[in-house]
């Protein structure tokens, strides 16, 4: 590591006040026998609570497990690994020989347990209020961008949910047409909840495909969705 550590300082918009822990933070454990790993583990404690305390108070209708759903996408390896990029992190890490050759400061594992070391050297260096204001300048946009739906279920599972939880009727789905010779076949379904004063509509190349389009355009009439997912 022959980069000043300034230059990292403002990219991250923070000056320790003990250089030996910005130092300590960004040492891997390839490198020497005192590396970053302790600091990496009060970092992620740090970081989730900053996080869970940030989306309890964003999303107050929102119910526990959405929020550890949206808690793990923000604290995930692979978003850490993308900000630590964004500071070109992996030039400021202290590594071993056989870490340097392998590419290790590409490593997304190590560049994530870096960050998580970093917020752990804050904190230390100046309490709890210093490493939300950064941990919360970092991740606060894309915290703001979420909704608390869960995108990784499919389009009738979710309106499915969004009703039972309600204590509504289930949506009823209809093929009201096929057009297209069987090789090439186009299905129009139409999904009917007691919600809603008008069908949603859906087409695809199975009825399965439309019934999840129809259930979609279900969710975002009812504002569930905004149709920008």
């Amino acid at each position: 590591m022959t980069l000043s550590l300034d230059r990292l300082e403002r990219r991250l918009g923070y000056t320790f006040q003990d250089p030996d822990l910005m130092l300590l933070a960004l040492t891997h454990r390839s490198f020497a026998g005192r590396n970053n790993e302790r600091l990496e583990f009060l970092g992620d404690a740090i970081l989730n609570f900053i996080i869970g305390e940030a989306l309890y108070e964003h999303f107050p209708q929102a119910r526990e497990g959405q929020l550890s759903r949206l808690r793990a996408k923000l604290v995930k390896g692979e978003t850490l690994a993308l900000l630590a990029r964004s500071f070109e992190l992996g030039d400021y890490l202290r590594l071993g020989s056989g870490e340097l050759k392998s590419g290790g400061f590409r490593r997304e594992s190590i560049l994530a347990d870096a960050m998580e070391a970093l917020i752990g050297g804050i904190y230390l260096d100046a309490g709890m209020d210093a490493a939300k204001e950064r941990v919360m300048a970092w991740l606060g946009p894309q915290l703001r961008e979420l909704t608390p739906v869960d995108t990784n279920k499919d389009p009738k599972t979710r309106l499915q949910e969004f009703l039972q939880a309600r204590a509504c009727e289930l949506p009823r789905y209809e093929v009201v047409a096929i057009e297209g010779e069987p090789h090439c076949r186009v299905f129009f379904v139409e999904c009917e909840i007691a919600m809603l004063s008008e069908k949603t509509t859906g087409q695809g190349a199975s009825r399965r495909i439309a019934e999840q389009i129809a259930a979609s355009a279900a969710l975002i009439a009812l504002g569930v969705e905004n149709g920008h997912e």
